[in-house]
């Protein structure tokens, strides 16, 4: 034990190193921007449709997203305007700018997959969505709350690496979840990591707030959120639909689940859904 105090003393990240790398980081483009500046009175289709067909791949992407299974299964839409038609602004604002993020940070490390990172975080986006629909709540927000809940870790390894490095020692020596490693050998956590790249890249609070909450929802001024993403989070983990190995599920807060006010049949449905849909979206949003 004498050993390893000293060790991880050196590798504790202060909040200020955190917020200079995070201020550093470039503004997000110029058609991200456009479709995150407008409005819900400026949710003109036509104008979105001209943004999304700029870019080829996200234009791509777009229509592939508007035909998977998420959206039912309607007539195939073959045109970008019947696209963002079918899917709507908030979702096309939000998928743009979830797959800006994912374009910012693609740094692997030893001991840590990007790929089953973004396994994950596409499942937590598929059931998050399944459970705001049960809930009757926006399943856009929830869709991309999900997807984005733990870009704090992929900031803290794009920039923090050999600190990184050591997390990962650090959990797979003690058998431990990422959140406690992190806490233990950094100081920082990827929940702060994730709250302050919201905030410098001003997502809307119900996001921030889940992305900063979804370990610990209850201490979230902006709850619903946060506890769809803390549930569906824990109900992935659990599910193990990563192919993450020695996969922990995070605990459940009790409040959060009560919270949602969900009975038994309805969560055996949700976890069918989330498996049913989740391989066919990992095709069209991962790489």
């Amino acid at each position: 034990m004498s050993e390893v105090a000293p060790q991880l003393a050196t590798n504790k990240v202060r909040l200020e190193q955190l917020l200079q790398q995070i201020d550093a980081l470039p503004a997000l483009p110029a058609i991200v921007q456009n479709l995150l500046k407008a409005g819900p009175e400026d949710a003109d289709i036509h104008a979105m449709t001209r943004l999304v067909s700029l870019d080829q791949a996200l234009a791509a992407r777009t229509l592939r997203f508007a035909n998977s299974s998420l959206y039912g299964l309607q007539a195939r839409v073959t045109t970008i305007q019947q696209a963002v038609t079918r899917l709507g602004v908030d979702a096309v604002r939000h998928l743009v700018a979830a797959h800006t993020v994912k374009d910012y940070f693609s740094h692997d490390c030893p001991g840590f997959s990007l790929i089953t990172q973004w396994r994950h975080a596409v499942a937590t986006a598929v059931c998050a969505r399944v459970l705001a629909r049960h809930l009757h709540v926006n399943q856009e927000y929830a869709f991309t709350a999900g997807l984005l809940h733990d870009v704090g870790r992929l900031v803290l390894i794009t920039h923090f690496r050999q600190e990184y490095e050591a997390v990962i020692a650090y959990r797979r020596e003690h058998d431990c979840e990422w959140l406690h490693a992190e806490r233990e050998v950094m100081g920082i956590d990827h929940t702060t990591a994730g709250e302050a790249l919201a905030a410098h890249w001003q997502f809307a609070d119900t996001i921030r707030c889940a992305i900063a909450g979804h370990h610990e929802p209850d201490l979230q001024k902006d709850r619903a959120l946060a506890g769809i993403v803390h549930v569906a989070n824990v109900i992935v983990h659990a599910l193990d639909l990563s192919d993450q190995e020695d996969d922990l599920a995070p605990p459940l807060s009790t409040a959060a689940w009560d919270a949602l006010g969900l009975e038994e049949a309805a969560y055996r449905q949700i976890f069918h859904e989330t498996e049913l849909l989740f391989e066919e979206v990992s095709r069209v949003l991962l790489p």
